[in-house]
């Protein structure tokens, strides 16, 4: 089956990708010069582990190919995929739908034979049939139905996420379109994957819901991490005993400066903003957007106090600015909060990330980047860590604090132990959810 993907983003370069690997011929469609020639170099423009040897398995082996022209894309396609952006719009919070719009008026501008047009961009409800009627209106003739097929990626692991998912879901409004869409999806279908086949608004909800409920999990948890450094209580104790119970699951139970990326901030705002739009307000996800703030600035408080009350003249080093590991995606990072509050303090701030530099250097201005942990920690006032990657949970504590000019540590991912921090020379340490010593 040959399929057009529009956008090379995030979701549409690993779908595209992804499909070519079920043996499918894709065509990535991208309105970037500078994207198409980097992919057709073989050079990957975001950061995925895996993604660019997949890609260049199947551009060798045919099924996989860049383009400009979205006619040539379209020519015998079967489906075409709409993956492009939908940020958040400034003023009232909406899901920006500029560039699902304009696809969709630019394939019934260019399609010319009956394909499936789905939709893979996550969407507020009822956004499809608005790209029906859109299609529809540019061009009576077309023959064409719609789809939803939402994404579940978690970046870092966004090839496994696709190869072997929880569940796909498809949204369709008759067995033409479902037929469709169950041949692009027959090699899951084969290994007995979960497909939801559903309406198009119930697919289009299930996104948001999925990724509210997560939100949700991941604040509960920071709420509950607040009230233990209160009492005493040992958060990730507290979250291991919950996440015993089935019912629970210790998924998104980590306490830390709370969640970000490219997905949970905007979803959640987009969700309050469709409850308030359908008057059925939803009190829980507009509560979690305002706690997740104040969980960022409750972490800049702590870090502080570890220095003695004021980051003015102190020297900071920061390891970690994407929003999680395995990614240098630094969108509605945690970083993007708490760095700006470093150097707005007065404190000279220095940065180690294995990815976050690309992006990093333009959205957090007055900071100094240096590849070494070590490096950046030398005579430094307070080490933080921010962000888990791997090549920071081994790191050697005792030779870090030797090299300190005060060795203070706040681990706002719970790496280490207070008893590592102490036994490594640390004078004062801080965690999330769990006593810590030394501070103010």
């Amino acid at each position: 089956m040959k399929i057009a993907m529009i956008g090379t983003g995030y979701v549409g370069l690993v779908s595209g990708v992804c499909f070519s690997d079920f043996g499918h011929e894709v065509v990535c469609v991208d309105k970037d010069p500078r994207k198409i020639e980097m992919l057709e170099q073989g050079r990957v423009p975001i950061y995925e582990p895996g993604l660019d040897t997949l890609m260049a398995k199947n551009v060798e082996a045919g099924r996989l190919s860049f383009t400009l022209d979205l006619a040539a894309a379209l020519e015998g396609a079967q489906a075409v995929f709409i993956a492009v952006g939908t940020p958040t719009r400034r003023g009232d919070n909406h899901a920006d739908l500029t560039y699902v719009m304009a696809a969709a008026e630019e394939i019934a501008r260019t399609a010319d034979h009956y394909m499936v047009v789905v939709t893979k961009s996550t969407v507020p409800v009822g956004t499809n049939r608005q790209v029906k009627e859109v299609i529809a209106k540019a061009n009576p003739d077309l023959d064409f139905d719609v789809a939803s097929n939402p994404e579940f990626l978690r970046e870092g692991a966004a090839i496994d996420d696709f190869m072997k998912p929880d569940r796909v879901v498809v949204g369709v409004e008759n067995d033409r379109a479902a037929e469709v869409m169950n041949e692009i999806y027959r090699p899951l279908y084969l290994r007995d994957f979960s497909i939801i086949a559903t309406d198009l608004e119930s697919a289009e909800t299930i996104k948001y819901a999925a990724n509210a409920f997560l939100a949700v999990k991941i604040t509960f948890i920071n709420e509950i991490a607040a009230l233990c450094e209160k009492t005493g209580a040992d958060v990730k104790e507290v979250a291991k005993g919950m996440g015993l119970d089935n019912r629970i699951g210790n998924k998104f139970l980590h306490a830390g400066p709370g969640y970000g990326g490219s997905c949970f901030p905007k979803d959640t705002k987009a969700l309050a903003r469709i409850g308030q739009d359908y008057a059925a307000t939803m009190h829980i996800t507009e509560t979690v957007i305002q706690v997740n703030e104040d969980i960022k600035r409750r972490m800049i408080d702590k870090l502080r106090d570890l220095c003695g009350g004021s980051f003015n003249g102190k020297t900071v080093a920061v390891l970690g600015v994407t929003f999680k590991p395995n990614t240098d995606d630094m969108r509605d990072a945690p970083s993007l909060t708490i760095v700006p509050a470093l150097v707005g303090g007065g404190a000279r701030v220095r940065v180690c990330d294995p990815q976050g530099k690309r992006e990093g250097e333009a959205l957090l201005p007055g900071v100094t980047w240096i590849e070494d942990p070590y490096k950046a920690a030398k005579e430094a006032d307070l080490l933080v860590i921010l962000t888990e990657w791997n090549e920071f949970r081994a790191l050697d504590l005792r030779a870090l604090a030797k090299t300190m000019n005060d060795p203070r540590l706040g681990d706002l991912r719970n790496i280490y132990t207070p008893e590592d921090a102490r036994n490594a020379g640390f004078v004062a340490y801080d965690s999330v959810g769990r006593e810590g010593f030394g501070g103010m």
